[in-house]
């Protein structure tokens, strides 16, 4: 009888991890088609090479190269709210934290060479301009000067910010809640050993928190200790993976060249949407709008959970297009 309670357990156990994985196949997300309502208009969302989040009431920030509209707020239900006053239109990487004294838009400007803490309203509250990061982690020019291409970054539970390099060194460089420099690591040298390191995020399922980034050319996912120790590869052969977040057990990319993934903690790939296999449609920002499919990625390059576990993902796309995958 004993033997049989415990069996019975160890199914019930097995059922139950099954039930979980489940619920994170691609079968178990909802495409949601002409999700986003624009503003009257405005006939497209904008020259798309940025990122999105979600903020915690639930609203959608989009970023696009607009100098008039360089960070779009949508509601709940897709419709065009606002604008974020004062938001720069090279928002390559952007990351929403709420914190204790308030929520906060994090962001590096791509071409602008510094780093911006805003509020919700656009209000700057931090700006650290790339001049304070030692010269010998940035890449040397022919003429001598040194540059930055800062393109993503997250924020620790303890304030910390890691930013990358990501069109440049491919280092990360880490800052205090104040925005002190602290120190820089990683870039193209062993044990790194990377290519493109796109956008990044604060692993928060490990303890301690980790760094999990996108080395977009070599096809993988890596692990860093926040102080910089490469800890490993997290799952490899992927799409060009460009973007990366974190929510829960699972850590969601986007992969440029046609497809979004779900990992697990062991970086098993649990959920795959949008797959695109089309010949010509991914990996670019030029597919026109009557090509466009529902459900069919082209190019990921940002991408979001809501507190549900939906799923939003912003293109990178000359005419702007995000998508909406509802978890059911």
């Amino acid at each position: 009888m004993h033997l049989l309670m415990i069996m019975k357990k160890t199914l019930l156990a097995s059922l139950t991890l099954a039930g979980l994985l489940a619920t994170l196949s691609a079968a178990e997300y909802k495409t949601v088609p002409d999700w986003l309502k624009l503003p009257p208009g405005r006939p497209q969302l904008g020259n798309q090479h940025g990122d999105i989040a979600v903020s915690s009431n639930g609203e959608v920030y989009v970023s696009v190269m607009d100098p008039k509209a360089g960070l779009q707020v949508y509601g709940t239900d897709g419709k065009w709210l606002r604008n974020v006053p004062n938001a720069p239109s090279d928002f390559h990487g952007f990351v929403i934290k709420k914190q204790a004294d308030g929520e906060f838009i994090y962001g590096p400007r791509l071409g602008g060479g510094v780093i911006l803490k805003l509020t919700l309203e656009g209000k700057e509250v931090l700006n650290i301009p790339a001049s304070v990061i030692p010269d010998e982690f940035k890449v040397k020019t022919k003429e001598g000067k040194t540059r930055v291409a800062m393109t993503g970054m997250d924020v620790a539970p303890n304030g910390d910010w890691f930013v990358t390099d990501g069109y440049a060194s491919s280092y990360v460089h880490r800052f205090d809640k104040t925005g002190k420099y602290l120190k820089s690591f990683g870039g193209k040298k062993a044990p790194y050993n990377f290519t493109t390191l796109h956008k990044i995020a604060v692993d928060t399922r490990f303890s301690p928190v980790r760094i999990i980034a996108c080395d977009r050319e070599a096809m993988r996912v890596v692990h860093m200790s926040i102080d910089g120790e490469f800890l490993g590869v997290v799952a490899k052969d992927l799409l060009a993976p460009a973007a990366i977040t974190v929510q829960g057990d699972y850590a969601l990319v986007g992969e440029i060249r046609g497809e979004v993934s779900v990992l697990d903690k062991a970086g098993k790939v649990v959920a795959r949407l949008g797959l695109n296999t089309t010949k010509g449609e991914t990996g670019n920002n030029s597919l026109e709008p009557a090509k466009w499919r529902p459900g069919f990625v082209t190019a990921p390059h940002g991408v979001a959970f809501n507190a549900a576990g939906d799923i939003f993902v912003s293109e990178y796309n000359k005419f702007g297009r995000v998508h909406r995958f509802n978890r059911l």
